[in-house]
């Protein structure tokens, strides 16, 4: 069971305020024995309360003064480099929770945004009803998704030519049997795919021993195209003859 969040706000039942109080002090002091064991580090706690006559200290007197003595002895800059008052923190807060709002509310606008660029394509929505800032927020978004889409061919074209060179640069009179694969489908392995009988799969082989897809098949199921280019061994010459 998940337990509920605790609200930040001071306790108006005295009660409840006194319970909570003496919860929450005994679980500081195990967390502060937990750290100090746990990381090897100096540490101390000293907790006032209108409950106890005496203030509460951790882990005994002595050493606690002991560790303020060292603290002390810090420059003045380093003694107070991470401090803050309550309303500086609280501040801090504040600030924090403003750039979550914005950044949430950019990201929500974008989705709304790209909504409405689908239904203008399918011709769900007119431009005619969207006023100043709308239609420049769906601007950026459409910039936005053009980008990508420069991008992303740009880096298919130029796979693309390399692929061409790597075909162009194979030199002549050797034995090796060069396969490249062109897939559309989207596992990575393909030897296992060449290799089963899936009938999802088309291949079709030209009077030029060449991979070809038939016509009109792209858009119906993944093809594979490949490029084989055989030249005739010593062994098969010899045997021929």
């Amino acid at each position: 069971m998940t337990r509920n969040k605790v609200k930040l706000a001071y306790i108006t039942n005295d009660s409840a305020r006194k319970a909570t109080f003496k919860k929450r002090k005994k679980g500081l002091l195990k967390k502060m024995d937990e750290l100090t064991t746990l990381c090897g580090v100096d540490g101390c706690a000293i907790i006032y309360s209108p409950y106890d006559e005496k203030p509460a200290v951790w882990p005994n007197t002595p050493e606690a003064r002991h560790i303020l003595s060292k603290f002390k002895k810090l420059p003045e800059m380093e003694q107070y480099k991470k401090m803050m008052t309550q309303e500086e923190f609280l501040t801090q807060r504040v600030a924090k929770a403003h750039d979550q709002l914005n950044k949430l509310q950019r990201q929500n606008r974008e989705k709304e945004m790209t909504d409405v660029m689908y239904q203008c394509l399918t011709n769900s929505t007119h431009l005619e009803n969207m006023n100043l800032i709308d239609l420049s927020d769906l601007r950026y978004v459409i910039d936005e998704n053009l980008n990508v889409i420069k991008m992303r061919l740009n880096i298919l074209r130029s796979k693309d030519n390399q692929d061409a060179n790597l075909v162009q640069q194979q030199p002549e009179g050797s034995n090796m049997v060069m396969s490249h694969v062109y897939a559309t489908h989207r596992q990575p392995n393909f030897t296992n795919m060449l290799m089963s009988n899936n009938p999802n799969y088309d291949c079709h082989t030209s009077d030029f021993g060449m991979m070809a897809p038939p016509m009109g098949c792209h858009d119906q199921k993944p093809v594979i195209h490949m490029i084989l280019c055989n030249e005739i061994s010593d062994t098969e010459n010899a045997a021929s003859k």
